[in-house]
């Protein structure tokens, strides 16, 4: 494998890592707007109609419970981003040091 080979492989594995976690944090939006519509029809409809406030609290649970989920795997896969580009500095670190003791 060439250098230019693990650079691009590196590449492209941080790109799709940051395209998922937009896609996380879009789910995470979603969560928020459930939520949030849950509050409005509770809010609203607490004493008038049983329906909608049964409603009401199912989509904020479930909008609370989606934000915590894609809350948490949007921070797992922040740490896991991290941990990916660490390890290409490693490599990189190691392979300049192993250049720069064979040219001696």
């Amino acid at each position: 494998m060439t250098f230019e080979e693990m650079r691009k492989g590196y590449q492209d594995e941080v790109d799709y890592q940051k395209h998922m976690l937009r896609n996380l944090g879009y789910w995470f939006q979603l969560g928020s707007i459930l939520s949030g519509s849950g509050i409005v029809l509770v809010y609203f409809f607490h004493a008038k109609n049983i329906f909608l406030n049964i409603l009401g609290i199912a989509l904020l649970v479930l909008g609370a419970a989606g934000m915590l989920l894609f809350g948490y795997a949007g921070w797992k896969g922040q740490r896991n981003l991290q941990a990916l580009i660490d390890d290409y500095e490693q490599k990189l670190d190691y392979l300049q040091k192993q250049v720069s003791h064979g040219k001696r």
